[in-house]
């Protein structure tokens, strides 16, 4: 059991608890050769002894070990502690973009797409290193106070070379694409689906589909329209639903082939000033209501 003033490595002494999830317990640290403050994940001792659960916790560290890049939480170091894995990880002062719409409930147009624009340019880079993430969603970004945002948690990332159609599915079914939900292979595709869900609901402050159990959300994703944002935000200019329609086609083939792609339409749309503009219908303009 980890305890406030612990230390790791003779380099990492914990200072305080930041949370828990289903696998790991977080902790704050400093590192004294840094001299600089950490975030130190550690392995639930009650998983010590369950092979995947380990598995994924080192493959998180194997997945992240060569990423250098300003929106993507830098690992530093792994290392082991009382049969315990942990990995040390650059501390990120800031909220989840999930935090922040159960704060804020939706973010605006321009907030939204220089949020995705951060966070393609860190998915496109990984997929240029090989590397799929297979968990795309608002609880994996980190939004700070500055307007930058970091992607983080790679525990079910994958190569890009690498079968997992035998393994099961991963992931959060909300924003998981079609063919992963019938079982079929990720693929950069299925990565950029999860980023147009969530371009969806930064701007709507809603899922696509969220009625349900987990089967009928994945039925949902399989076989129901994904919604326009018309429907929620119609002072939105069209351009962006059309962005979020292709990168949520039903057919992987007709999505975005590359987030670089989806990247340079949504930079190409924000260009357009007129298309920044609230779109007022004639209630609005007389009343001034929605």
């Amino acid at each position: 059991m980890i305890k406030i003033g612990d230390v790791l490595s003779n380099r990492y002494r914990i200072t305080g608890r930041i949370g828990t999830g289903g696998t790991a317990e977080v902790y704050l640290a400093t590192d004294f050769i840094k001299k600089e403050t950490v975030a130190v994940k550690i392995i639930k001792e009650e998983l010590i002894n369950d092979p995947r659960s380990v598995a994924r916790f080192e493959h998180e560290a194997a997945a992240c070990a060569s990423f250098s890049h300003p929106n993507i939480v830098r690992v530093y170091n792994q290392g082991q502690v009382n049969g315990c894995s942990y990995l040390v990880f650059e501390y990120v002062k800031g909220q989840t973009l999930f935090d922040r719409l159960d704060f804020q409930a939706t973010f605006s147009l321009k907030e939204a797409s220089e949020i995705m624009l951060q966070l393609l340019d860190a998915v496109n880079y990984i997929h240029e290193l090989g590397v799929l993430h297979r968990d795309i969603k608002p609880q994996n970004i980190f939004y700070l106070a500055n307007g930058t945002v970091k992607l983080a948690d790679f525990g079910i990332a994958q190569g890009l070379d690498e079968d997992d159609s035998s393994q099961g599915v991963f992931g959060s079914v909300y924003y998981l694409a079609p063919e992963v939900c019938v079982g079929e292979q990720a693929s950069i595709r299925s990565d950029i689906y999860s980023c147009g869900v969530t371009y969806f609901q930064l701007l709507t402050g809603r899922l696509p589909f969220e009625d349900g159990s987990t089967k009928d959300i994945a039925a949902a994703h399989v076989k129901r329209n994904f919604p326009h944002l018309s429907k929620f935000q119609p002072e939105i200019a069209g351009v962006f639903d059309k962005i979020i329609q292709k990168a949520c086609a039903k057919n992987p083939a007709e999505r975005y082939q590359t987030a670089k792609e989806m990247m340079d339409d949504i930079s190409a749309a924000m260009a357009n000033k007129d298309n920044l503009k609230v779109r007022k219908n004639i209630f609005q303009k007389i009343f001034g209501f929605k």
